[in-house]
């Protein structure tokens, strides 16, 4: 008998052993996981100087040539690898689902405004919403994380001039300011075709766009698999209720009814018109609010990186306007509904206002009138097309406003290129 309980005593033994190495091991990891996470969705956000770390993309991208990261870049580039939240809510998105991005800045009264907006949206949490931030902002940050009617994921631009606080993309101590003269002040910086020098806050607009569009497209897990149309808003455009299924019938109709338009729009090019109220579609030059176009127009655009970068003007939009649409060789035609289904509202323009209480919206409160008929899917598939030819607006020939001509922007803008193409060669 002593014999045969010996063995099974060694037995248990190990068996109790192995069990506690496993817990112990599991426990661990359960906990550095949960750490983690919480010290990166909770860090601080302002940052006490740019330290510099060795941290970079090039395990995307290659040899990139990107500022050095601070550590706010750092912990805000990782935040944009979290997935994204309110699964539990909405497990499923729909096979044929519009993915919704939301860019932002610094302006919570709008945000406010938009979300609620949003919300209101027919079919909405059926989609993700993605939300890119140009630069962490507390207030903003809070608006976002309040979001319950869809899944929502957050993303931020690692190299928004916003967080580098004494150095490029920011503010370096020995820039040029203004209308210097470089060589007599031994200041660094390119001024553009007025004589101007670059003023971060300005040339963030473009950056910021320009990140989103390659983070989106051909960067994040959920969305650079995706060939479909996607739908591009700001943080000033109110977005009717009928939005997302008039987009969806918009998308379905134009291979048939207008097979040479790139996009879908919301709203027409002309931000002040509400639409003509015909029963028509109609096809006219893309505008700026409620856009959305498939993978194979963005790879078009993003051929176009060098003509993008190197245009002397801080709006994304007139940039495309002038230089990058009309190297398409033919118009470029969006589709849309005979009335709206977005509105802009903003005031501000260039982020301004941002920190008072009813800055840029009136006394806080924006009166824009929703009818019954924009709260239901309004486009009709028997419609025809019209088409608005020769239509006022920024074109080719147009020189730019300026603010973008320091070689350093261009240079952070061709790499933002190349972030993610790993396979593929850029013809820049």
């Amino acid at each position: 008998m002593a014999t045969s309980k010996k063995p099974r005593t060694k037995e248990a033994g190990c068996r109790r052993f192995v069990f506690v190495v496993v817990f112990t091991l599991t426990f661990v990891s359960v906990v550095v996981f949960r750490l983690r996470a919480y010290l990166v969705s909770n860090i601080a956000m302002e940052p006490a100087d740019d330290t510099y770390h060795n941290y970079s993309y090039s395990h995307l991208g290659g040899n990139l040539n990107l500022p050095k990261q601070n550590e706010l870049s750092i912990q805000l580039e990782m935040r944009n690898w979290l997935p994204a939240r309110n699964r539990d809510l909405y497990p499923i998105l729909a096979k044929d689902h519009i993915t919704i991005v939301l860019y932002v800045h610094n302006r919570p009264q709008y945000l406010q405004v938009v979300v609620e907006s949003l919300s209101q949206v027919k079919g909405i949490g059926e989609t993700l919403l993605i939300v890119s931030h140009d630069g962490y902002f507390d207030e903003m940050n809070k608006i976002v994380e309040g979001i319950r009617f869809c899944q929502v994921k957050q993303i931020f631009s690692p190299y928004s001039p916003h967080i580098f606080r004494s150095s490029f993309p920011g503010v370096s101590p020995n820039d040029c300011q203004g209308k210097d003269d470089a060589a007599k002040k031994h200041c660094e910086g390119n001024p553009d075709q007025y004589g101007n020098h670059r003023a971060p806050k300005v040339v963030s607009l473009k950056h910021h766009w320009w990140w989103m569009m390659n983070t989106v497209w051909d960067g994040l897990n959920e969305t650079r698999g995706h060939s479909g149309h996607i739908l591009f808003i700001e943080e000033d455009h109110f977005i009717f209720p009928n939005a997302y299924h008039n987009l969806q019938m918009l998308i379905s109709l134009k291979s048939k009814k207008c097979p040479d338009c790139y996009a879908a729009n919301l709203a027409p090019s002309d931000v002040k018109s509400r639409g003509e109220g015909w029963e028509s579609l109609i096809a006219e030059r893309m505008g700026n609010v409620g856009y959305s176009f498939n993978r194979t127009v963005w790879r078009k655009i993003h051929k176009k990186a060098k003509e993008f970068c190197y245009f002397d003007d801080y709006n994304w939009d007139i940039t495309m306007w002038t230089t990058v649409y009309p190297s398409f060789g033919a118009p470029v035609y969006s589709l849309r509904g005979p009335r709206t289904s977005a509105v802009h509202f903003g005031k501000c323009g260039l982020h301004q206002g941002q920190g008072e209480q009813t800055a840029c919206v009136d006394n806080g409160v924006v009166n824009i009138e929703v009818n019954d008929e924009d709260k239901v899917a309004n486009i009709k598939s028997e419609w025809n097309v019209h088409v608005h030819k020769h239509q006022p607006g920024y074109k080719a020939g147009f020189k730019g406003w300026g603010g973008w001509g320091d070689e350093r922007d261009r240079r952070l803008c061709l790499e933002l290129a190349r972030m993610y193409q790993v396979k593929e060669t850029a013809s820049f």
